[in-house]
């Protein structure tokens, strides 16, 4: 489809603009119906650490690199903003803001997910007497009723990743926080509730199901932000936005900050926006994130899904070093996040480190433990989750390295499919906002539109990687007692 021009009296083309604010950087791309890419845009997420363990977003920043990107990439695709036919904004979970409700003036910088400063009070409860007495009386709740609802409360644990410790935090050391929310002038949400709250001149406060079940202090089997957790970390109920659904008219930008009213017809978190572009669809498809962090995400279908684990990986290297020797040499990897989402000061780790050992080894130990990490997550899954898996996906920057995405697919001995395109979060978001607005007209149409890059499939044995995953497996009981 031709690209219409800036002024042209021919009749409007039309598209969709997908913006990814991630945790490095600020990615937007503009879309036309085949779903092919148009025009880009990208600016680095520049994150502050204004004393140690804390990690911070300035929100004006943000939101001049938000506006920035956008402009960019309509310009880049050659049309006009009133050819933009919705605007979908996929965001990083669980990094937040609270903000005065009349003034709209922030308390605080975002504090980011990666953020320790709840570090004390993290511990501090999961040492508690109360957190115990919860325990029982959940496990006792669940043991008679067998209601999912009732699993994870009955072992539940606080870590600094979460936004209901940081939250916690903020009412405890921000005054002015404290007092405009016992006034009910204190708003909180995350990075797609405040952009759209800037986008609509503050005539908008909400946020989706997606970004708010990934804060921790929403309940999904209610669908409701949950008054028991608030009221135990002192958490005002008045703060939090309504939720909506995630592919949604949540109104339209102003027309001073794009020149027309672009309607915002999605917002979602980055995990389940990437899932939705991979067209995980179906119950049992599985999408493999290898990013920032590394994920596994299951469509579980109608079925609400308690899980016991919450793990993470990282690692950036190339394919071709880890392939030049035939093994680790017996050297493990392990980043400290790996061993425990729990404990904040655990480190990253090399051990088995021998004379002999070369800059090639340490690579390879290091994408072996991406690989090893998804064997163990994939495993979890297929021991919890009561349904069968079928296809999986991958995207991520590490989606890139081949030698990851070959062993994963020996590990798990599951054909693994990598997209074209790899900023599936981006593209997921589009996917949204042009179903609400109609430019595409049903899931099995965005089926149509995709397009797989390389598929990896099994090519050795799961019992040749044994010697090695054991030794990793002992690596890793190592470090737990670092």
């Amino acid at each position: 489809m031709p690209c219409g021009q800036p002024g042209s009296s021919a009749a409007p083309a039309l598209y969709v603009v997908g913006v990814d604010v991630g945790s490095t950087a600020v990615k937007c791309h503009v879309y036309d119906r085949g779903a092919a890419v148009r025009g880009s845009s990208c600016r680095k997420v520049e994150s502050l650490y204004p004393r140690p363990g804390w990690v911070e977003l300035d929100p004006e920043v943000l939101w001049s690199q938000f506006v920035g990107v956008v402009k960019e990439a309509v310009q880049a695709a050659g049309i006009h903003m009133k050819q933009v036919a919705a605007l979908g904004i996929s965001t990083q979970r669980s990094t937040f803001i609270t903000w005065h409700k009349r003034t709209g003036k922030p308390f605080h910088n975002f504090i980011s997910w990666q953020d320790l400063r709840s570090a004390e009070l993290v511990n501090s409860w999961n040492r508690s007497l109360l957190l115990k007495v919860i325990h029982v009386i959940f496990t006792v709740l669940h043991f008679f009723t067998g209601n999912d609802r009732y699993l994870a409360p009955s072992f539940l644990t606080f870590s600094t990743h979460q936004t209901s410790m940081k939250l916690s935090w903020v009412f405890k050391n921000i005054p002015e926080a404290d007092e405009a929310a016992k006034k009910n002038n204190c708003c909180f949400g995350t990075v797609d509730t405040w952009l759209l709250y800037r986008l609509t001149k503050g005539s908008v406060f909400a946020t989706d199901y997606s970004n708010a079940s990934s804060t921790g202090v929403f309940e999904p089997f209610t669908k409701c932000w949950n008054p028991t957790l608030c009221s135990l970390l002192s958490i005002p109920m008045s703060i939090y936005p309504p939720v909506k659904d995630t592919s949604f008219n949540f109104g339209s930008a102003d027309p001073e900050i794009f020149g027309v009213p672009i309607p915002i017809m999605a917002l979602v978190a980055d995990q389940q926006s990437a899932m939705f572009g991979e067209c995980c669809f179906q119950p049992g498809d599985v999408k493999l994130t290898m990013g920032t962090g590394g994920f596994w995400n299951v469509n579980t279908g109608g079925s609400l899904f308690a899980s016991h684990r919450d793990l993470f990986t990282s690692v950036d290297e190339t394919a071709k070093m880890a392939r030049s020797i035939v093994d680790s040499q017996g050297v493990c990897f392990v980043p400290g996040f790996q061993v425990s989402a729990n404990n904040s000061s655990l480190c990253a780790s090399f051990m088995g480190l021998k004379p002999t050992t070369t800059r090639n080894h340490l690579v390879r130990a290091i994408l072996e433990s991406v690989a090893f990490r998804n064997k163990q997550l994939f495993d979890i899954i297929v021991k919890k989750v009561r349904i069968p898996l079928r296809t999986v996906r991958a995207d991520g920057g590490v989606s890139n390295n081949s030698f990851v995405m070959q062993m994963t697919s020996d590990l798990i001995n599951k054909k693994i499919e990598k997209p074209s395109n790899t900023d599936m979060s981006s593209l997921g978001a589009a996917f949204l906002a042009g179903l609400a607005s109609g430019l595409w007209t049903d899931k099995e149409q965005l089926k149509k539109l995709r397009r797989i890059e390389a598929v990896f499939e099994p090519q050795k044995d799961v019992k040749e990687y044994k010697p090695a995953m054991d030794t990793w497996m002992q690596a890793v009981k190592c470090s737990l007692h670092w």
